[in-house]
């Protein structure tokens, strides 16, 4: 259950849940980041190891069909998404960009299913170390609150 004062952030107990993650290897330096900070802060919130699944794709077009067999499953509270898109020379960059972001919208729409989107698109590898570690426990932190949330709400 969700409880918090007015103006605060709710406490949250993921201690029951059951949580996928799709991790990209492209830029995997990146989204290893991603997936540590992210599962140092599941660990955090009382989500058990058992009930964790964890599955790699090759780069970020790739993670919203994951995200889909997994949503089908109905074994998940919630799904995480953890990629990283670096700007390059070309147009791919936008193309990568938006569309996985699309499909992860899509998937959490047709299946009524929170989906924590952590896939960065950024300027550059700096940019993308930055800010690993803290989007990494931020999909964590939303994944757990929307799971929980949904819960109270059915």
């Amino acid at each position: 259950m969700l409880t918090a004062n007015k103006g605060e952030a709710p406490r949250l107990d993921g201690s029951a849940l059951h949580i996928g993650i799709v991790q990209s290897r492209f830029n995997e330096g990146v989204t290893r980041g991603l997936l540590e900070s992210c599962s140092g802060e599941l660990a955090a919130l009382g989500v058990q190891p058992a009930n964790i699944t964890h599955v790699t794709v090759p780069g970020a077009l790739e993670i919203p069909l994951a995200l889909e067999w997994m949503a089908a499953s109905q074994k998940h509270d919630a799904l995480i998404a953890l990629g990283c898109v670096i700007r390059g020379e070309t147009y791919h960059f936008e193309l990568v960009a938006n569309e996985s972001a699309a499909g992860v919208s899509r998937v959490a729409l047709t299946h009524g299913v929170p989906v924590a989107n952590a896939i960065l698109s950024t300027e550059s590898l700096m940019q993308a170390t930055v800010r690993q570690i803290e989007k990494g426990r931020d999909a964590a932190r939303v994944a757990v609150e929307m799971a929980l949330l949904k819960a109270q709400l059915a």
